[in-house]
């Protein structure tokens, strides 16, 4: 029987016929249009079919000469254009047709438009809301190093190698082993920043609303503007446009003022009051238009910055304004005021996707809906905290209250009416929603049609845990138990189920491995679940069937879950488990129920062709039961089935022997094929299974146990072994997370990796992992321990409390004092019912008392009670001595995992005498957001198309797979996505082995950039996007660019991790290269030097990697004629390549051959030398041959290192590359020419590069 396909709807391959010809569909044809603006000369515009009328409203409100305008129609022959309608749905609208832009009447909305939008244009060269993490803006710094573009637009007109002008020497703390590591690099002041001001205050008049008569008149609101030139003007917004009025700031007079330069556009009217603001306006717009697109469009998700430096506070119209409205929990700029969340949410999952176009459409519109909502829970969560919401249910206690905003239900993550009692009370109404989190994503992704899940965000700000959920239709005029036709709402003593709902839960059941299972309710009845018991379905008034509660989608962990009678494994016991845990909630990961049901498979097939070859005694036995087992492919990640034919004359019974016993062996729950499921319920308290399924409750329990032992037996050791070969490389503690979790391992397990790791035999070459494994747990510990810190803190107190416990925490002075909010703002009477609003009923002062001693006891004991793992640190100085890493990597993991934003500048850990935070460097909290990313499914097979067959060396192919995916994905996500960086990346790179350099470079410089904006400026991703970044400069003859990114990554990498880490060793042989290609030999040799001792500690001092370091070292010693230490570390290569490779490789032969060469130079060199000795001041010298590294030896030796292999081409991709080459050739001939001349010049002694430097060919 076919396995339908796990979307629901069979899926095309990429590559497939009938995906080509939808490919075609989507990039149909562009036209072009020429567009009318008033008082500018028209102008040309591309468009394409499927845009929108309102994306080229856009466009005009972004162009330099058009930006004022926002309140305007788009006319053709007269008729007004539909701003939703399709280009190509409008009649007469092709190739050439004139467009006029039109003038409209204003009405309130449009005039708030216009005037917000003025202030964007006015701000838009401004970071401030980048650093106070606002309307998705973020920051990036590439610029400051690139010297503004890259590409061909940049500022880089001029070719040739400019050896002279560059100066490489880097600041003192980038060079190796330099002690001092400052902060306020992180975030270099940008020129563009002290932004050229226009205005000093544009602000909302205090005369609004206007009166009634006024209204009649068309005033629609007044301005108050004060230009550079310090004249004060009222404006009034009217229908028409905005003019001046007699008002003063005291005077009510709305007349004209005369003159009052009528203007349908604010910018034109301040034009003509204020030289000034009509200079810099459009000297602003020249600037703004001139920056990188992506440096200005806003992600999809709000990043955060962790520092920031000291920004005045303005005054500013829009802000105020936006304050304001978001308290009462509607944007005034959105029609229709509340967006309805649930309906937009489940509405665009309806979409239809039958065919590439619709799925794009569907997965776009997903995709934006989902990161709207994100950003409007957000806000409403931090409104609630901050106590800006009213509750539901005002008269409760503070922790029950619920609250609705915006259309919005926010709940607290905190044990309501003994809920959670039998589970661990608060501890898992704490974990609950992430968990809940967890199974809406995962049913997302399944994606059936007819079962709907609810938009669900997590929100951790200021020590509080929210959730935030879309609202079912109807949910809030009944009772839950009315509400409720599948499932349980006390966990399993009532249960009741639905056959629609068992018929939606089976399609999902086997991509997500759930077992369809029998419970008894508390009248002993047997009813049937294909979920968890607390998993709810409810019937929505909008006829939607809705579930909910999805925090036990997958299967409980052991490890963590004692239960009374239960033998654990041998390999789990022998690590400690079971181990109580603080709740009871543990569930398996999702990639755990994967990669175990994968190993399971292998081992079904093992036992079956074991099995079969036993009965290989009579020779024409049928083998067919295993041959239509070939398991689908594993791209769409849906579980393998093995089905043997049903017809009983096709297989002989002793083949079905061999079936069934593998079948049993594996635990598989079908005896015909292989098929395992877990039974979410087993082990629930409270949960009873009828007595007829006590033999499949028996062996689903072993199943458990056997998941339980698989994690610490295979998971552990294969992250570890993947550390070792270095095929993953985490850099800090998110990347560590995030690789643990990639290979189904928790959190909580952390203590027993990195107590695994000592075990290892290979302890050192793991030192960073083991490293970063322990400053996670001092991190993760403090988090949890800062959490109820915070929850004592009411607002007036919070940047005292959280610069008293970073003090703590970090700071060697050995006695903080905190500073309680001053005196005269508390109120004398401690009434009751002020004391209430916090949220905790703790004692608001008691934070204070804390002192390092007690935090760091509590955060070893939190270690040892959460991750069973023993930290010997009695404070923050004992720590870093005994585990070697750096305060500030300390400062980074605790604000990034809190939200904390401290102040940019020099921070002094080490001071005994005074502590080291003020309340004045705590400039913010933000809070930690926890969202589904719905994912652009076709996109992604594309790019995994793509990445396959470069793999398996067709780039020509894989090229225009990933050009496309990367079509796609911009379809999707808009132009900002971590998906879209990956596929940049991976082109770049393309491009580079291909040879063309500069399309690499482009495509790498929007990594970089995208990575910055999306991740984070100092992610580990944006360190290496830096890196491929300037080895694509090198290749273009950008030196100084190329050294000056390499710096920079080197910097990130010091205050992310510190030095002691294998990307570290790559990073220094990089600038080593770099430097060495310009002459700098000594500090050169003090990169490559510090590489090769981090090579030999993580690569064995017998690796590959470690002769390739010798070798380097080497090339720079000759260069500097110092024979001898150059012959040295030569030997040292040569020993391990003959030992590795054996006499005869070429690698070998190479390094003998360089040996000889440096024993003649070395020889020739005495010779020269006892000659002088001899004859004095006229002694007879011959012209000694010193080698400067041609500048492609140099590029040959980066991508050695860099991994760059040049892949075997076909032979028609041959003939291109030879004409392709021949023609570099004669450029690159021209450019050795003047390199030859810039050598001789640099270094008199060089006579000219006739010895050519050895190369090791990749």
């Amino acid at each position: 029987e076919e396995e339908p396909r796990q979307n629901g709807h069979v899926e095309q391959e990429p590559g497939d016929e009938s995906n080509d010809q939808e490919v075609i569909v989507i990039q149909d044809t562009g036209f072009t249009v020429k567009i009318q603006a008033p008082a500018i000369e028209t102008f040309s515009l591309q468009v394409s079919p499927q845009e929108m009328v309102q994306e080229i409203h856009q466009v005009l409100m972004d162009r330099e000469d058009t930006c004022h305008r926002t309140c305007f129609s788009l006319q053709l022959d007269g008729n007004v254009l539909d701003n939703f309608a399709e280009l190509k749905t409008i009649e007469g609208l092709q190739e050439g047709s004139l467009l006029k832009v039109v003038e409209e009447p204003y009405t309130v909305r449009e005039a708030r438009i216009h005037v917000r939008h003025i202030r964007d244009l006015l701000k838009s060269l401004d970071p401030s809301d980048a650093f106070n993490g606002v309307d998705c803006n973020s920051l990036s710094f590439l610029s400051v190093f690139t010297d503004g573009d890259l590409g061909d637009s940049g500022k880089r007109k001029k070719k040739g190698l400019e050896m002279e002008q560059i100066d490489c020497t880097p600041p003192e703390y980038i060079l190796p082993g330099s002690k001092e590591k400052p902060l306020c690099p992180l975030q270099p002041q940008n020129r563009d920043w002290k932004p050229l001001q226009c205005l000093k205050v544009l602000t909302m008049s205090g005369w609004n609303p206007p009166p009634g008569n006024r209204k009649m008149h068309g005033d629609l609101m007044y301005l108050y503007v004060i230009t550079i030139e310090d004249r004060h003007v009222s404006i009034t917004a009217s229908t028409r446009g905005f003019y001046l009025n007699q008002s003063t700031a005291y005077n009510f007079n709305p007349k004209p003022a005369n003159p009052s330069f009528l203007s349908h556009s604010l910018v034109e009217l301040l034009n003509q009051i204020s030289p000034i603001f009509k200079k810099n306006f459009a000297a602003l717009q020249k600037k703004r238009v001139q920056r990188h697109p992506f440096e200005r469009i806003a992600t999809p998700f709000q990043v955060y910055s962790w520092t920031a430096p000291q920004a005045e506070h303005v005054m500013d119209c829009v802000r105020a304004e936006d304050a304001y409205t978001s308290r009462l929990g509607y944007e005034e700029h959105i029609p229709g005021q509340t967006r309805d969340w649930n309906e937009e949410l489940q509405t665009t999952r309806e979409l239809p996707r039958k065919n590439l176009p619709e799925r794009l459409l569907r997965e776009r519109a997903i995709f934006k809906v989902h990161s709207d909502f994100t950003a409007a829970a957000t806000r409403g969560a931090m409104a609630v905290i901050d106590g800006n919401v009213m509750a539901i249910n005002p008269s409760e206690e503070t922790k029950m209250q619920m609250f609705i905003w915006n259309n919005i239900f926010f709940s607290l993550g905190f044990d309501v009416r003994d809920h959670y009692k039998d589970f661990g009370g608060d501890n898992a109404a704490y974990v609950a929603p992430t968990n809940d989190l967890n199974g809406v994503r995962t049913y997302n992704a399944v994606d059936v049609d007819g079962l709907y899940t609810l938009g669900t965000v997590v929100v951790d700000y200021r020590g509080y845990r929210v959730t935030a959920q879309s609202i079912i239709p109807g949910i809030l005029e009944r009772e839950q138990e009315q509400s409720v036709i599948y499932g349980s709402i006390d966990f399993g003593k009532t249960v009741v189920s639905h056959p629609k709902y068992l018929e939606l839960l089976e399609k999902t059941s086997r991509p997500l491995k759930i077992q369809k299972h029998k419970v008894l309710n508390d009248k002993d009845e047997e009813v049937e679940l294909c979920s968890s018991v607390e998993c709810k379905g409810i019937l929505g008034n909008d006829g939607r069937h809705y579930i909910l509660d999805l925090l036990r989608t997958f299967p409980p962990d052991l490890n963590f879950l004692p239960m009374e009678g239960e033998e654990m494994p041998e390999e789990c016991q022998k690590m400690g488990f079971p181990r109580q845990h603080r709740h009871k909630l543990c569930c398996l990961r999702q990639e755990l129920v994967d990669a175990f049901v994968e190993h399971r498979y292998l081992l079904f097939m093992k036992l079956a062709a074991l099995q079969l070859m036993q009965q290989k005694t009579n020779k024409d036995e049928n083998p067919s039961a295993l041959e239509n087992g070939a398991p689908p492919s594993p791209e769409h990640g849906e579980s393998k089935n093995l089905e043997t034919p049903q017809r009983s004359e096709d297989v002989d019974p002793k083949s079905r022997e061999v079936i069934q016993n593998a079948c049993k062996a594996v635990g598989s729950i079908s005896d015909t094929s292989f098929d395992i499921r877990f039974n979410p319920d087993i082990f629930s308290p409270g949960v009873r299974f009828p007595d007829s399924s006590m033999e499949d409750v028996h062996s689903q329990k072993q199943l458990l146990k056997d998941a339980a032992a698989f994690l610490p037996s295979c998971q552990i050791p294969c992250l570890v072994k993947d550390c070792l070969d270095h095929t993953i490389l985490p850099m800090d503690g998110a990347t560590l997370s995030e690789a643990m979790h990639q290979r189904g391992i928790n959190m909580r397990y952390l203590g027993k990796v990195v107590e695994f790791i000592t075990k290892t035999p290979a302890r050192t070459e793991l030192d960073h992992i083991y490293k970063i494994g322990i400053i996670e747990l001092i991190t993760r510990s403090a988090k949890h321990i800062f959490r109820t810190y915070l929850q004592g803190v009411e607002l007036s107190g919070l940047s005292a409390a959280i610069s008293h416990f970073l003090n703590c925490f970090l700071s060697s002075f050995p006695n903080p004092v905190a500073h309680l909010p001053a005196d005269e703002l508390l109120s004398k009477k401690k009434n009751k019912k002020r004391k209430n609003r916090n949220l905790g009923n703790v004692d608001n002062t008691a934070w204070a008392s804390t002192t390092p001693q007690e935090l760091w006891k509590n955060i070893c004991s939190e270690a040892k009670s959460y991750f069973d793992f023993n930290l010997e640190c009695e404070n923050v100085d004992h720590a870093a001595e005994t585990y070697g890493f750096l305060k500030i990597t300390l400062l980074r993991e605790i604000s990034v995992k809190t939200g904390i934003q401290i102040l940019l500048k020099e921070y002094n850990f080490d001071n005994r005498h005074k502590p080291t935070f003020t309340e004045e460097d705590i400039l913010n909290i933000f809070p930690v957001v926890k969202h589904v990313n719905p994912k652009a499914s076709d996109a992604f097979h594309f790019f995994q198309s793509g990445q396959a067959k470069v793999q398996q060396g067709f780039l020509k192919e894989g090229c225009e797979l990933i050009n496309e995916a990367l079509n796609l994905f911009n379809n999707v996500y808009g132009a900002l996505h971590v998906d879209i960086c990956a596929c940049l990346r991976l082109l770049g790179r393309l491009n580079y082995i291909m040879g063309d350099y500069s399309e690499a470079l482009s495509n790498q410089q929007k990594a970089a950039l995208m990575s910055e904006r999306v991740l984070g400026i100092d992610h580990p991703s944006t360190i290496q996007e830096y890196m491929h970044l300037a080895l694509y400069c090198f290749a273009n003859s950008q030196l100084s660019t190329a050294l000056n990114l390499l710096y920079r990554a080197r910097y990130l990498m010091l205050l992310v991790f510190g030095e002691d880490h294998p990307e570290m060793a790559l990073l220094d042989n990089n600038i080593g290269l770099v430097l060495h290609g310009v002459m700098e030999y000594d500090l050169s040799l003090r990169f490559l030097e510090s590489a090769l001792t981090v090579n030999s500690k993580y690569h064995g001092a017998k690796s590959l990697k470690v002769a390739l370091s010798h070798h380097l070292v080497a090339r720079v010693y000759e260069s500097k004629a110092e024979f001898r230490s150059a012959l040295q570390h030569e030997k040292e290569g040569y020993t391990i390549y003959k030992n590795q490779l054996g006499e005869q490789h070429e690698k070998t032969r190479e390094s003998s051959e360089y040996l000889k060469y440096l024993t003649q130079q070395a020889v020739a060199l005495q010779r020269t030398m006892n000659e002088i000795y001899k004859n004095g001041s006229n002694a007879n010298i011959m012209p000694l041959k010193f080698t400067a590294p041609s500048m492609t030896s140099v590029l040959e030796q980066l991508n050695v290192i860099n991994g760059i292999l040049f892949i075997p081409l076909s032979q028609k991709d041959l003939e291109n590359l030879k004409a392709e080459v021949q023609r570099r050739q004669q450029q690159s001939e021209a450019r050795r020419g003047s390199e030859e001349l810039n050598t001789k010049k640099t270094d008199e002694t060089a006579s000219s590069s006739e010895i050519p430097a050895v190369q090791s060919s990749a």
